[in-house]
């Protein structure tokens, strides 16, 4: 579809809709000016208790509903009448394009793509990877088509960032059948987030992007390292979900892969039981009694012993990590980057997570990395021989971008 088939919409506004299992985050995003006419989220999607739509219009007051969202569709058709009732107005000038983020693309979508019946149908056949999040973003699609019959829909892969991971680093030493009939590999998540982050890290070091290694941690309830060499993807800590890697809000990260057959064995737990508590009720939460780093912050602030172990066991986890990706990275490591909910706001992480690798020219400024600043900024001390910088990510945009340079725009 040519910009000629758009109609007289915002041309440079796409509305981005990231539908999850339990809420669906919008917003409409001008691309050129990195505006946001508006925002919004709905809450407790599926749930049995009354739900809420919070819709932001730029310069106006918040319209907030209470209402029952018992599924992603009612949830979805309450966000189009938010617009109707609170502006603007997307029937009077619809967006250029609808931009979904899809949680995982499989080893079948490697870049963004227009959607058509065959992609719905591809993106379903990959359910089994993501079971609580893929029906759901299918669920977006179905009814922005619906709402909007006459524009472009473009899906955004998390995973399509790392289809560059070399196959050394992708493969599982698992029986072949495993990866060759069911997709057992590792696909990386968050690259949206690290693929804008890249880029802008870049800037921030006066450089292009494909001139320079960056280790990427995303840290917020989930949390990744990625090893970015020239701007592309060669090792992730996630991997055929989001489970693996780095410790989480709820998420365990790393643990021996025999604890599933263990616990069946001592504890007669079925291996749904365990990977639900591995996903739902470990990490951060399991460790101090809150998945909120902030928190688990507080808390260790005021001495509490579970608090300053689950921030030692979690900066641990990132710097081992950090180390790693040093030997994956070809000849040298221009920048650490942090973002994400804890990577951009708690330099206490910074910090700690950094500690110790002085020898390896990472050094965190006391006073940068204390200052309060939301900006994108560097933390380390001017003469550092490498890099550490904040980037607040910004996902939305990347995927208004991505889906913009997809139509030609």
């Amino acid at each position: 579809m040519s910009a000629s088939d758009l109609g007289s919409g915002r041309q440079g506004t796409v509305l981005v809709l990231n539908t999850g299992s339990s809420t669906i985050k919008y917003e409409l995003v001008d691309v050129a000016t990195g505006g946001r006419p508006a925002r919004g989220i709905v809450e407790r999607v599926g749930d049995t208790e009354p739900g809420r739509i919070t819709h932001h219009r730029d310069g106006g007051s918040p319209y907030v509903q209470e209402l029952r969202v018992p599924d992603h569709r009612t949830g979805l058709w309450a966000v189009l009448d938010a617009f109707k009732a609170a502006g603007p107005d997307l029937a009077a000038a619809p967006p250029a394009a609808v931009g979904h983020r899809v949680v995982h693309g499989g080893a079948r979508f490697r870049e963004p793509v227009l959607i058509d019946e065959h992609v719905i149908d591809a993106i379903a056949q990959l359910a089994p990877l993501a079971p609580l999040h893929l029906p759901a973003g299918l669920d977006g699609i179905r009814v922005a088509r619906a709402a909007f019959p006459g524009l472009p829909q473009v899906a955004v892969f998390d995973t399509a960032f790392h289809h560059t991971l070399p196959e050394e680093v992708f493969t599982y030493a698992v029986p072949a059948e495993w990866r060759e009939r069911y997709g057992v590999r590792r696909y990386g998540f968050h690259g949206t987030s690290v693929a804008y982050v890249s880029r802008r890290a870049a800037i921030l070091l006066g450089r292009e992007p494909d001139e320079v290694n960056l280790i990427v941690l995303h840290l917020g309830n989930g949390a990744s390292a990625t090893a970015v060499a020239g701007g592309r993807s060669v090792e992730t800590s996630m991997g055929m979900t989001p489970m693996e890697g780095l410790v989480m809000g709820t998420r365990s990260g790393d643990v021996d892969p025999a604890l599933p057959g263990y616990l069946a064995r001592v504890a007669k737990l079925s291996a749904r039981s365990v990977e639900e508590a591995l996903l739902r009720d470990s990490g951060l939460l399991a460790l101090a009694g809150a998945g909120d780093m902030r928190t688990v912050r507080r808390r260790a602030d005021e001495g509490d012993p579970d608090a300053r172990l689950a921030r030692a066991v979690y900066c641990h986890r990132i710097r081992k990590y950090v180390g790693a990706y040093y030997a994956v990275l070809p000849g040298r490591v221009d920048a650490i980057v942090f973002t994400g909910g804890v990577g951009e706001h708690d330099d206490g992480v910074r910090a700690d997570c950094l500690a110790g690798l002085e020898r390896l020219g990472v050094a965190v400024d006391e006073g940068r990395n204390r200052a309060e600043d939301t900006s994108e900024r560097v933390v380390s001390p001017p003469d550092a021989e490498v890099a550490v910088l904040v980037v607040p990510t910004d996902e939305e945009w990347e995927i208004a971008h991505e889906t913009l340079a997809l139509l030609g725009h």
